[in-house]
């Protein structure tokens, strides 16, 4: 790890332990009874669990292993630290839903969002779910092991599998971020600010029903670069220099359900 990555992640872990005291955490372990938050160790079940949800202890709607008050009632401030970031949307979503009810259109998106926080809440933190659009941050200091470069692509090759009756592009970047509360007073969000995340939104734009677009920064990461893969260098909306990715095809076409 490099001297920047090891001390952002002293930096993050000093900012979240300002909002959760280790004697804090080390009550919290012993209460009953699991689930519990990974942070704070926070209970969910059992009568601790009860009770710390009366004070905001309850799983948090970016991630369930996560309490919403290590992150929607944590204090504003961030750090900067290296983080994966994944971008899916649907492809054609507006003529598609303009032949659609709305009661139809709320009921895919649902299931949607379903399969996207399920795979993705494995090891990511799910950032937002905003009309066709998820977005999802791995931050090694959270999950470990479980937010690599690896997992972010077997997530993408998931959820495009999960959901064939949706017509969805995935794309995958790596790199340095602004991470934590931003914004003003009770109107702030725990999110990611910084080009990584300019670049994998782009990737994500780029990226046909089915496919995956990798940042070559990401493709490096990966225990071995896939197979089924292609090399090439595209032209992104915001930069100087053509960037070099990777495209693979997971399939080909969607099936809208009956």
């Amino acid at each position: 790890m490099k001297p920047r990555e090891m001390e952002g992640d002293r930096e993050f872990f000093a900012l979240m332990e300002r909002h959760m005291p280790r004697m804090f955490v080390s009550v919290m372990r012993h209460l009953p009874s699991d689930p519990r938050c990974r942070l704070c160790r926070a209970p969910y079940g059992g009568i601790g669990g009860r009770v710390m949800r009366r004070f905001g202890y309850g799983p948090s709607r970016k991630n369930p292993t996560l309490c919403a008050s290590c992150f929607e009632k944590a204090p504003l401030g961030g750090v900067e630290m290296e983080i994966g970031v994944f971008f899916a949307d649907v492809r054609g979503f507006t003529s598609m839903a303009e032949g659609m009810d709305p009661t139809g259109v709320a009921g895919l998106l649902n299931r949607f969002y379903a399969s996207a926080s399920a795979i993705l809440g494995r090891s990511a933190i799910i950032d937002k779910l905003v009309g066709d659009e998820v977005m999802a941050l791995y931050i090694p200091q959270l999950f470990g092991a479980e937010a690599s470069a690896d997992d972010m692509l077997r997530d993408a090759r998931e959820l495009l599998e999960a959901v064939p009756w949706l017509r969805l592009g995935v794309g995958l970047d790596i790199g340095t971020a602004y991470v934590g509360n931003v914004g003003s007073g009770e109107v702030k969000d725990f999110t990611a600010l910084g080009d990584v995340v300019n670049t994998a939104s782009r990737l994500q734009s780029s990226a046909q029903a089915g496919q995956i677009v990798m940042s070559q920064r990401l493709v490096e990461r990966l225990t071995a670069a896939p197979a089924d893969a292609r090399s090439t260098k595209l032209e992104l909306k915001g930069k100087q220099e053509p960037e070099p990715v990777w495209i693979m095809d997971v399939r080909s076409q969607a099936i809208l359900p009956a």
